[in-house]
């Protein structure tokens, strides 16, 4: 908003000062950053004294784990403030008309309402189920079409593809084509021939029939990465700071590469696709990791506030959203690995149960509690028989999300390599 005001008052041949650096990305991204940071720890205690006198609780299932009843009546929703210092920000100091931003914008406001209507059923409806669980599907899979089918139909989403050329004596050189290209490639971590053309992933001679496969192969790609990672920080949010402090890092991550893929020297030197306009998307990471660290203030432990699936759905929906649009989909599984392992261990704990309830008529849990997180919570017992077993005590709380953030940081610091080694 600031940004096209500068721009229109240059048009019509006003000059204020230093309007100019509101032209320069890494300006606005500082920006941004400070913003968040400020709206998620000033305004973000004004929420949580708000939601404590409106008595938006947080409701408890016994569950068996130490310290769990101490969590009753901690307020809850918090989310909201994420949202904000995501939103404003990002409406301040980014560019509107870039289809990126407006795609992010989307997934945050679709997916925080979802998060939203689901903590409300929670909270005021008294129902701990919340909102029923093929609805939260619906909204993940209407989110996956709008921006897998905006991605295909927008001609501002364009790429320009990398390739290798080894010239006399071993030097290497990295050569862009010199037109922008409507693709929906991808990048694939670890290779040096690294674009994957999802049109090219079955042996279909026929063009036209090979262009709708590829197409329809990258949208169902969009649905499937916006559900695991939406429902992945939602299951992670389940222990203080774990959920926000793990997207601080994630978002850290999808900023840099989001400034490489948009830098064009620094996308050939490390040899991956140029994506233009995606600097707009650096901005919006920086309001990102400005908003989770500045609510982890309040929700580190002992938390004083839960962001609730209004956080959570719209944490891992941006998470998705931002790594599809980037073209970095497939390093998912590395950069976020606790909230897969966690989705993981929850769909498997499940599955698993009810398979050997229906084969032998009593359900076996592979862990002793879903997601993974509580598994090294829950203390041992005849309640609690699995069949993964911790012979060393449940770690307490706060040192788990330690361990869950050192984790976190590792497989950050691996995605990044991984840049350079290719």
């Amino acid at each position: 908003m600031i940004y096209h005001l500068f721009e229109y008052l240059t048009r019509q041949g006003i000059a204020l000062p230093f309007s100019r650096l509101f032209t320069y990305v890494s300006f606005r991204v500082g920006l941004a950053l400070i913003v968040a940071l400020l709206i998620s720890t000033i305004w973000g205690s004004k929420v949580i004294d708000f939601l404590r006198r409106k008595q938006i609780g947080e409701l408890v299932r016994d569950l068996g784990l130490e310290g769990e009843q101490t969590k009753k009546g901690t307020p809850t929703m918090g989310g909201v403030i994420i949202i904000m210092a995501i939103l404003v920000p990002t409406l301040l100091f980014a560019r509107l008309d870039n289809i990126y931003v407006i795609l992010m914008i989307v997934t945050t406001l679709l997916m925080g309402l979802l998060g939203f209507v689901d903590d409300y059923i929670k909270v005021f409806k008294k129902d701990k189920n919340g909102l029923k669980e093929h609805y939260k599907i619906i909204g993940q899979v209407f989110l996956g079409l709008i921006v897998g089918v905006t991605l295909y139909l927008s001609p501002s989403v364009v790429i320009k593809r990398n390739s290798e050329i080894v010239r006399e004596g071993g030097v290497r050189e990295i050569r862009f084509e010199t037109t922008d290209t409507k693709s929906l490639e991808t990048s694939i971590p670890f290779l040096k021939a690294n674009n994957l053309d999802y049109s090219e992933i079955l042996p279909i001679s026929d063009p036209g029939v090979k262009k709708i496969v590829g197409v329809t192969i990258f949208i169902m790609m969009t649905v499937v990465v916006v559900m695991l990672l939406s429902n992945g920080v939602n299951l992670t949010d389940g222990v203080d700071g774990l959920a926000s402090g793990s997207s601080a890092i994630v978002g850290v991550v999808l900023g840099v590469f989001a400034y490489v893929s948009s830098h064009h020297d620094m996308a050939g030197y490390l040899n991956t696709m140029f994506i233009p306009g995606a600097e707009e998307l650096v901005i919006f990471a920086a309001t990102l990791v400005g908003a989770t660290a500045g609510f982890l203030w309040y929700n580190s432990y002992p938390a004083q506030v839960f962001m609730g699936d209004t956080g959570s759905l719209a944490l891992g929906g941006i998470i998705g959203v931002f790594a599809i649009l980037i073209r970095k989909e497939l390093l998912l599984p590395i950069l976020c690995g606790i909230f897969i392992a966690e989705f993981t261990s929850s769909f498997i704990q499940r599955f698993y149960f009810k398979y050997t309830r229906m084969r032998t008529g009593k359900g076996v849990r592979v862990f002793k509690m879903a997601p993974l997180h509580h598994h090294f919570q829950l203390p041992g017992g005849a309640a609690t028989e699995s069949l993964l077993k911790r012979p060393i005590a449940k770690i307490p709380e706060a040192k788990l999300t330690m361990r869950f953030w050192l984790i976190g940081i590792l497989l950050a610091v691996v995605t990044i390599v991984t840049l350079k080694i290719r």
